[in-house]
């Protein structure tokens, strides 16, 4: 074998040892940030939990993450990417009833159903969700990342009212204000259980009925 063909050999196994290498630094590098990136989204998540987003400092992040504000910052330039993360982890983790999955034939045993649903939903997650919504006046970006839950809300309403006989103004405000986390929350306080919650607000409906308003 000759010199020249031995040299050549020895720089093509070295050259596919130095990209191996540089593979597995780059993704050792990538994984390492990704680990980084979880742990920073887990910590906005314990704390908008725990004293909600209003009073979650990026110092508080960072020390929660383990991490360097910059480090912090880096990862989440702003707010709005910040919150947006958490409430997607939040989300995942917690997610919203599909009304599709309440197949009752009878429209007020459906209705009746799609509450319990949400209520539980509600009752899963108050803990972050009053934080949430305690904060919401004072942020605008919490406002803004409660938006599409907003409009989840008006497409509940219209699932619970999809199979009811008849259209009422009234009864679509008394359903819209019924699905609201608040309204949950007082609701809660005064019943011994979301059924019998969302029985007290088929009543008011029914009520509303028979007055000749729907």
């Amino acid at each position: 074998m000759s010199e020249q063909f031995c040299n050549t050999k020895s720089r093509y196994h070295g050259g596919v040892a130095k990209r191996r290498k540089r593979t597995y630094v780059k993704a050792a590098r990538a994984q390492s940030e990704t680990e980084t990136r979880d742990r920073i989204v887990e910590a906005v998540v314990a704390l908008h939990e725990e004293i909600g987003p209003l009073r979650t400092t990026i110092s508080a992040i960072a020390g929660r993450a383990g991490v360097q504000r910059l480090t912090v910052y880096r990862h989440f330039p702003d707010e709005h990417a910040l919150i947006g993360a958490c409430s997607a982890r939040w989300t995942e983790r917690q997610p919203p009833p599909d009304p599709a999955a309440v197949t009752a034939a009878d429209p007020r045993r459906r209705a009746g159903e799609l509450l319990v649903a949400l209520y539980a939903y509600y009752r899963r997650g108050e803990r972050m969700l009053e934080k949430i919504h305690a904060d919401a006046p004072h942020m605008a970006v919490v406002r803004e990342t409660l938006s599409p839950f907003s409009e989840y809300l008006d497409a509940f309403v219209k699932e619970i009212e999809r199979r009811w006989r008849g259209r009422s103004a009234l009864r679509t405000a008394t359903l819209r204000h019924a699905v609201e986390f608040e309204t949950w929350q007082s609701l809660s306080a005064l019943t011994a259980s979301d059924a019998e919650a969302a029985e007290l607000v088929l009543r008011w409906c029914e009520g509303l009925r028979k007055r000749g308003s729907g």
